[in-house]
């Protein structure tokens, strides 16, 4: 059949078709392999195919069909060669940093990230003898200066969560290489529709399939993208051995999302954008986080390194954590949940949801106020949104 796993055809159609293989069935629709195990033809096949001496498949934990097409697809698009389906974005991060980390290894991260990486870090990884710094995203210098002859990995996200802060990719992938280190970069809040970081030089993609890669808040998942060694066999040889392996069905249903990313991800921009502006322009908020906006420190960068500004918008209220709440709870369109990347808009406070469990002062050093709101911007129309908004803002007048 027609390979689409290349560079001949646009973004829009591999999202489509690639890495889809047709079985004898001729399905239209890639099809789900619910099955834990596979049959050999004979004992010498089976010998084979355990020793890697044949490919193809042998069990569900590291090998099925159906994640196999939701891997190359991805893959595809991001512009990887290898793809490593995961059971969650967490558990991506941390077959990332178990393949390839080993005691006595020091990461460099940003201290903009989501807190449950945090506590990774900190709590999980130093148990196996991995020590963290932590620097200001944007500053390339603070990068350089934390780097140690034992450093292995630089961890970024990108736009980052919730503040939506950017660093320069291609800039910091220089120093990483010139220093002999692992670029690692989230691309959760962009997606490859938005951003390409590994044409910007890093060397491994994090997702979070969850988000946007779903696109409808269904499935638990998360993905690594990279090459084929240090992804395609370190990464792949830890998933292999320790099992947080994505599930057939979830693989299916973020296969399907996939389809549809390039317009769901101009779509979130465009709401974005719109709600950023009307955010600006209302007394109760101090300040708006939006890399669309003209006001966002790194405007230009997001311009240059991004084909869209993403469906992330932040802002701080004043009166701290209980105007937050308030506004929050007069809410009837947005839900109130953590997650985000979903056709419908979701609104949560990261003080004290996703990145509670990080101590004040590390709240405080990643710039996560008790007044920040952090909305995910849905599909529904615009002018709700506002509304929906405006009705707890106007509750905050009437108060003050």
């Amino acid at each position: 059949m027609t390979s689409f796993d290349d560079n001949n055809y646009s973004f829009e159609t591999l999202a489509v078709r690639a890495g889809q293989v047709r079985t004898s069935e001729g399905e239209q629709s890639e099809p789900i392999f619910p099955t834990s195990s596979f049959v050999f033809e004979t004992a010498a096949q089976a010998a084979a195919r355990f020793s890697g001496d044949e490919p193809g498949n042998i069990y569900s934990r590291f090998t099925n069909p159906t994640v196999r097409t939701f891997e190359e697809r991805l893959a595809t698009l991001e512009g990887g060669e290898s793809c490593v389906a995961t059971s969650s974005g967490m558990a991506a991060i941390l077959a990332t940093c178990m393949g390839l980390l080993h005691r006595g290894d020091h990461i460099v991260s940003s201290r903009s990230i989501f807190g449950s990486t945090t506590v990774l870090f900190d709590n999980y990884m130093a148990r196996f003898g991995v020590s963290v710094s932590y620097v200001p995203l944007s500053d390339l210098n603070a990068w350089e200066d934390a780097i140690r002859p034992c450093t292995k990995l630089l961890f970024v996200e990108t736009p980052s969560n919730p503040l939506t802060e950017l660093v320069d990719i291609e800039a910091l992938a220089r120093l990483a290489h010139d220093k002999g280190r692992v670029l690692v970069v989230d691309n959760c809040f962009c997606t490859p529709a938005l951003q390409k970081p590994l044409s910007l030089g890093a060397d491994i993609v994090i997702h979070s399939a969850t988000k946007y890669l779903d696109g409808q808040g269904r499935c638990i998942g998360g993905a690594v993208v990279g090459d084929s060694e240090l992804v395609g066999k370190e990464v792949y040889g830890f998933l292999r051995t320790a099992g947080p392996t994505m599930s057939p069905f979830n693989a299916w249903v973020f296969t399907k999302g996939l389809e549809t990313l390039s317009l769901r991800m101009r779509a979130h921009s465009q709401q974005a954008g719109l709600l950023a502006e009307w955010l600006e322009a209302q007394p109760q908020i101090e300040r708006v986080f939006y890399p669309g906006l003209a006001s966002h420190p790194q405007h230009e960068l997001a311009r240059r390194q991004q084909s869209g500004f993403g469906g992330i918008v932040s802002f701080e209220l004043v009166g701290g954590r209980d105007n937050a709440w308030q506004v929050m709870d007069a809410t009837r369109v947005l839900s109130i949940t953590a997650n985000l990347g979903d056709t419908k808009s979701t609104i949560t406070h990261p003080a004290t949801t996703t990145h509670a469990r990080l101590t004040p002062e590390q709240r405080a050093d990643a710039g996560i106020s008790d007044g920040l709101v952090r909305i995910a911007v849905g599909l529904e129309d615009i002018d709700d949104i506002k509304h929906d908004l405006e009705r707890g803002l106007e509750g905050l007048k009437l108060r003050n």
